[in-house]
């Protein structure tokens, strides 16, 4: 009993160490276009980003924790040992890149390690999972660089109006936030529900006409409202309120980060908590949100620096460019429970924005430092699966730990 205790303790200490990096790693990538338009500083953008990542990860992390627990290998149940192997590997390589300014890719990275763990535990292949995930990530990089670049080009084009192109944007951007689903909203069926249904059923909007009209109509109604204050704003300050909407969206982007790569520190420990402490997921989120808050605050300024000035250098308006897909692609990710880099989403949007107006000097893009971190991309995940298959041995074999 005292080994598995003691077992359970070390896994618990990797998932704290895990989300902690994933903090300092991938919720840091968010803020940096804003940190590149100057509308935030360094260090505000890191203080932002440990608060409000550690929120999305209580609100939204559940499915993609879910996932990487129970969905990557077959035939097998995730020990403590498994876990601490899969937890230790990836923190201990993102943490390396984190050191060397290259971010490291956290879904793929943790995603091979804990295939590695669950094969060396006995597992199966999760064939069908892994098609679905691997077609996601091969789209992220061309759905975002394409929405980007041409939200880039609508906002830059000076026949439209920033009093018209901006707001509409921004109203898009409220409907989808009053539709996303968020833990501590109860809906019938189900044990989370969104803003839009809950209003919907408070207010018995679902006898217009239906539950789902109802919720279409207070989606639009958010969305509307928050066109109208962007509006506002604009024809107040032009300057100001295109900051303002930048920040907005940085923030909003943070959170859904968070929702999504909790999971990837969590996710090993799911069947832990439920066998051996008999604890509630939330437990687990709240763990990983504790762990994701202390390094967006200690560890995430290098990282800020490094997308927002590296990879390419945006204005205010390519970064609302940027931020706008990559809030969808994340929050398709969270609906469908499929682990993301929050990394490649944001470098795949930056790109697609910064290529809008030529590719040299202060608005490039960096060929070689992208080609680098694709390398990573690759790299971590191989890695990962490998060095985990080969720790779950060694720890399996020492005395106690089997």
């Amino acid at each position: 009993m005292s080994s598995v205790i003691g077992i359970v303790s070390v896994a618990l200490v990797a998932s704290l160490f895990m989300s902690f990096t994933v903090g300092a790693n991938s919720n840091s990538a968010p803020i940096a276009p804003a940190v590149g338009a100057n509308a935030l500083s360094t260090l505000r953008g890191a203080l932002l980003v440990g608060i409000v990542a550690a929120l999305g990860a209580i609100a939204q992390g559940g499915s993609i924790s879910e996932t990487i627990g129970h969905g990557l290998v077959t035939g097998v149940t995730i020990t403590p040992l498994a876990a601490t192997a899969t937890l230790l590997t990836a923190a201990t390589l993102i943490t390396i890149g984190n050191s060397r300014g290259y971010p490291i890719p956290s879904a793929f990275t943790v995603t091979g390690a804990a295939i590695g763990a669950g094969v060396a535990l006995g597992g199966g292949f999760a064939v069908v999972t892994y098609a679905k995930i691997l077609g996601f990530w091969f789209a992220i990089p061309v759905v975002e660089g394409v929405l980007a670049y041409g939200l880039a080009w609508l906002l830059l084009d000076e026949t439209v109006s920033d009093t018209l192109s901006i707001p509409l944007l921004a109203g898009g951007v409220g409907y989808a936030l009053a539709n996303i689903q968020l833990s501590f909203l109860p809906a019938p069926q189900s044990n989370q529900g969104s803003i839009a249904g809950v209003v919907t059923r408070q207010f018995n909007v679902a006898s217009i006409g239906g539950g789902g009209a109802g919720i279409v109509l207070i989606g639009g109604v958010i969305g509307l409202l928050t066109a109208g204050i962007v509006y506002w704003q604009l024809r107040r300050d032009v300057t100001t309120g295109i900051n303002r909407m930048l920040v907005a969206l940085a923030l909003v982007v943070v959170f859904t980060s968070g929702g999504s790569q909790v999971g990837l520190a969590t996710g090993p420990l799911e069947s832990v908590f439920e066998s051996s402490l008999g604890l509630p997921s939330l437990y687990l989120l709240a763990l990983g949100g504790l762990g994701i808050l202390f390094g967006g605050w200690f560890r995430s300024p290098r990282l800020i620096q490094a997308v927002a000035r590296e990879y390419a250098s945006l204005g205010p308006k390519r970064s609302i460019a940027a931020f706008i897909p990559a809030f969808l692609i994340a929050q398709a990710a969270i609906v469908l429970g499929y682990p993301i880099s929050f990394n490649k989403v944001m470098i795949s949007s930056i790109i697609g924005a910064g290529l809008v107006g030529g590719s040299s000097s202060s608005d490039g893009v960096s060929a070689t430092k992208t080609g680098y971190t694709v390398g990573a991309w690759i790299v971590s995940m191989v890695g990962g699966g490998a060095i985990s298959f080969a720790l779950y041995h060694v720890l399996a074999a020492l005395p106690g730990l089997e």
